[in-house]
């Protein structure tokens, strides 16, 4: 391929990068797209293995037939084969009704079998069958199907580990192995980190009407140094993160925010070199507490936003707008953020002893917010009829928070 054409390829899919390994990839992509023979992507996870079979179905002969992406590691085991071959109508409990597998569906298309190295050996054996002879049977019937799909899986473990355990067949590992393309991990394609960093922090400012993040060389330097564990995924989220935190609404003076290394390094998580492939967060989401580091992003978010309100309103008044960042941030595992805990989160702010005039205004103006807050939450209880599980539903925090909150009510 010319250089023209692989960058029109990369526009058409939002591909972006010139790392050699990368446009390898995808040149045997497009190679072997005219023809019905079966690819394994591998690659570790968050790399975007997904956007090789797109590339091989939109310039094959069945751009016009179905496409699908199946995760295999997503379907529960005892519906694999319900799911890829359909079944007949009673063939199980709750089967009410005859229904039609992906391979059947798809007939005349292309099927993308993601995370191959799930299906379990029972459903592996039917995969080399319908790959082999392009048969099938429902389940719950004794009737052989036939179908014509473009198979197209993808990994992100060493199946010939996984076939020397005798956890995948080696017979259908050579059956998807007839062509291989390797997509490569972030770390290995440095010269693009920083490409792919201002694309997500330009979409980022394009959506939400932010200031564009964009670094100096130091904080360059620090982005392609870091491993990535968590590929183009993690360094998307890093980006937002940054992007949401540090820089403000757009304004007629200023269209961007520049971040240093210091400032970076506190939205990057340390490296520790025991734990491969990827940084294990000590973060766990319980039921109790579901969506709770998102839930204090956008705290973060709107509060910061309430500052800038205010910062205004101080502006317009003549006064002094020189206000303190509102939420000083520390590192948090896999590019989040958690705020620290303020004095005035402590106690109550008429309790502090305050001695510079600039910090007593700055102190009324998180009283202000505070107290927005909690009024916000009071009428939301009222909405609820003091049902505290819905009133923390409403406002995207968990009831433990709500709990906290009330106590500062009630004080």
């Amino acid at each position: 391929m010319t250089n023209q054409e692989l960058q029109t390829l990369k526009n058409k899919f939002d591909i972006i990068g010139n790392d050699p390994a990368l446009n390898r990839a995808l040149e045997i992509a497009v190679a072997v797209a005219p023809t019905d023979i079966t690819v394994l992507v591998s690659g570790e996870s968050g790399v975007g293995k997904e956007n090789i079979p797109r590339i091989i179905h939109q310039n094959s002969p069945r751009k016009r037939g179905k496409y699908f992406a199946i995760n295999c590691g997503a379907i529960p085991e005892g519906t694999v084969d319900s799911e890829l071959f359909g079944h007949e109508k009673g063939s199980f409990t709750g089967a009410n009704e005859m229904r039609k597998g992906y391979f059947e569906e798809a007939d005349g298309g292309t099927l993308f079998l993601d995370e191959i190295g799930e299906l379990p050996l029972a459903s592996q054996a039917k995969l080399l069958r319908v790959l082999q002879s392009g048969e099938f049977i429902r389940v719950g019937s004794s009737k052989v199907l036939k179908t014509d799909v473009r198979v197209v899986a993808a990994t992100n473990v060493n199946l010939m580990h996984a076939v020397s355990k005798g956890k995948f067949r080696e017979d259908l590992y050579y059956r998807l192995n007839a062509v291989s393309i390797k997509m490569p991990a972030l770390r290995e394609r440095p010269t693009d980190i920083n490409l792919l960093f201002r694309k997500f922090a330009s979409d980022f400012s394009a959506k939400y009407g932010m200031c564009k993040v964009t670094l100096t060389e130091d904080a360059s330097i620090m982005l392609r140094k870091y491993r990535w564990p968590g590929n183009i995924r993690q360094l998307k989220n890093v980006a937002e993160t940054v992007s949401a935190l540090e820089s403000g609404r757009l304004t007629g003076y200023e269209d961007k925010c520049v971040v240093d290394a210091d400032v970076l390094q506190k939205y990057i998580p340390k490296e520790d070199p025991n734990l491969l492939p990827a940084v294990a967060s000590p973060y766990q989401e319980t039921a109790e507490n579901p969506g709770e580091r998102e839930a204090i992003i956008r705290m973060l978010f709107q509060l910061r936003q309430d500052v800038d309100y205010l910062k205004q309103v101080i502006a317009k008044a003549g006064l002094s707008s020189s206000v303190p960042s509102p939420v000083p941030v520390i590192a948090a595992p896999e590019g989040g953020v958690i705020a620290e805990e303020q004095p005035w989160q402590r106690g109550r702010v008429e309790d502090q002893v305050v001695e510079d005039p600039e910090e007593q205004s700055f102190e009324e103006e998180k009283l202000s917010i505070e107290a927005s807050n909690l009024d916000l939450i009071e009428r939301v209880l009222q909405k609820h009829n003091g049902n505290r599980k819905e009133a923390a539903e409403e406002l995207g925090i968990s009831e433990r928070t709500l709990y906290r909150k009330l106590k500062m009510i009630r004080k």
